[in-house]
């Protein structure tokens, strides 16, 4: 009997090590793991909008959550731009041209919003941007193209996005697990945005999206 508990402790235990080791082998590290936090404060925080609406008419900040949402037929954010309708938040005051750095926050889309950008890397040694990253009915892909992740309706995500702008390429993580990694587009003057930007074709009429805890990471 004393043997019999012997092995069936020990097969325990070996059970519940494997499962641990195959957890850390799926879910892997975490990303901010090595990285130094930045301090953000509300000046960090730039909201872009319709030029002609209110601000609170498409933003609104409730027990830390930013809410951000824009129509189809929204004006940009300026009367002198060519763009899509946005509410944006632009990380300001904290731009970069070199070394490794990482947005974190956690997004919510709900159901219907399509063909909108949620998050970005602004800038690059040619075109606007390093990095887009667009809800299509669900799915998260790279510009138009790629997919990162998928059945992100209607659930809170944690995004990661590491930039080593020296190494040149970006690091997309979803939940803490490396979904896609992509080479960048040269060095430029970068910084972060999240929020809902129409894309420029196939997008639903009602776009939002939701952000919270979000932080600046570097080495």
């Amino acid at each position: 009997m004393e043997r019999f508990h012997f092995h069936s402790s020990l097969l325990l235990f070996l059970f519940f090590a494997i499962s641990l080791l195959n957890s850390s082998q799926v879910f892997g590290a975490d990303p901010t793991a090595g990285f130094t936090p930045v301090p953000l404060t509300p000046a960090n925080f730039v909201l872009q909008k319709p030029y002609d609406i209110p601000l609170d008419q498409r933003y609104s900040y409730k027990d830390g959550v930013h809410r951000m949402w824009v129509y189809a037929d929204d004006k940009p954010h300026n009367p002198s731009s060519h763009t899509q309708p946005r509410t944006e938040i632009r990380i300001k005051g904290l731009d970069y041209h070199s070394g490794v750095w990482q947005f974190e926050g956690y997004g919510f889309v709900p159901n219907g919003t399509s063909g909108a950008t949620v998050a970005q890397i602004h800038g690059a040694a040619k075109g606007a941007t390093t990095l887009i990253l667009r809800i299509y009915n669900g799915n998260m892909r790279y510009y138009s193209g790629d997919l990162v992740a998928e059945d992100l309706y209607d659930k809170w995500f944690r995004l990661n996005i590491i930039h080593d702008v020296d190494g040149g390429k970006v690091s997309v993580f979803i939940n803490g697990e490396k979904k896609f990694e992509v080479k960048d587009q040269g060095p430029g003057d970068l910084y972060f945005k999240c929020g809902v930007y129409a894309a420029p074709k196939d997008i639903s009429y009602y776009m939002e999206s939701r952000w919270r805890d979000i932080k600046i990471y570097k080495k």
